[in-house]
């Protein structure tokens, strides 16, 4: 089982390239990565999605990248003709403007415009940094899978540990309810024996009115559905990824146990349900941690 929380940490250091990749992690229902790198490496942004897809499936992913790559590389110079052309007409006006002004501008002083010449990388990302960018993006996922596996056991108990539980109150239910119809038969006798003193109830119809309600409040089939729920639970949790497994047999118990609370007749019934429903409650918040 893995946690959906997580944070990974990847580090590539050599021949002058120290490139980092930290991935931290959040709940989310569906699966979300953000990149954040360097220029070098936007073109490449799909390609670390694709590689974090790879090893998550639900959750909300951020990746951040930074780079210093202190390698001796060949540059080279940008002229933005454009700018060029916009400074020396802009000067030619200030001229034409100002008559006597002398337009003194030269070619050295339009190079010391940073809009005009720029220098750049004669090339972008290299062999040598994606395979920086994969080591260290490799390392930062499995040092995150590490943390979300280690969480997710420690989820995995809490969530087992509440199943005994609801398995204690499912137990608890299920020995109190045929006692239900017993003692409400013998209070509808008390009743009947108390408003007609002397006169004996009809027995049959007596055994009617008891089977219509042990009918109407009968819950065997809600709490063998609770057993079975409970048994499946058990067995979904030896996997790795049971997010929307847990999450939709969750929302089975609630029902479940809604349905025995709507049909109870008995004040130790109803508190186990709610007690039921507070426990399956509890659950559901944790199931919404798990990928």
């Amino acid at each position: 089982m893995l946690s959906m929380t997580g944070y990974g940490r990847g580090e590539y250091k050599q021949n002058g390239i120290e490139l980092t990749v930290e991935i931290k992690t959040v709940n989310n229902r569906y699966l979300d990565a953000a990149v954040k790198c360097p220029k070098i490496f936007v073109a490449y942004e799909e390609v670390i999605r694709a590689k974090v897809r790879e090893k998550l499936t639900r959750g909300h992913a951020d990746v951040f990248v930074s780079l210093s790559d202190r390698r001796e590389k060949a540059k080279t110079l940008y002229l933005d003709e454009a700018a060029a052309k916009s400074y020396v007409e802009a000067a030619a006006k200030l001229c034409s403007l100002f008559k006597g002004l002398e337009n003194d501008f030269t070619v050295n002083a339009l190079m010391r415009y940073p809009e005009v010449l720029k220098q750049e990388e004669a090339q972008g990302a290299d062999g040598e940094l994606l395979a920086a960018l994969d080591s260290a993006l490799q390392t930062a996922l499995e040092n995150l899978n590490a943390m979300r596996s280690k969480e997710g056991a420690k989820l995995k108990a809490d969530m087992l540990s509440r199943m005994d539980v609801i398995k204690s109150l499912v137990d608890k239910i299920s020995e109190r309810a045929p006692m239900v119809a017993v003692e409400y038969r013998q209070r509808l006798e008390e009743k009947i024996k108390k408003y007609l003193e002397g006169v004996n109830p009809d027995e049959g119809k007596l055994l009617t009115e008891v089977a219509l309600f042990a009918d109407k409040s009968n819950i065997d089939e809600e709490l063998t559905r609770l057993n079975s729920h409970i048994d499946q639970f058990k067995d979904i949790c030896r996997a790795d990824v049971v997010g929307r497994k847990l999450d939709f047999l969750v929302q089975e118990f609630n029902r479940e146990a809604n349905t025995i609370c709507s049909k109870s007749n008995d004040l130790v019934i109803t508190k186990c349900g709610l007690d039921l429903k507070n426990e399956i409650e509890k659950v559901r918040e944790q199931v919404q941690n798990v990928e």
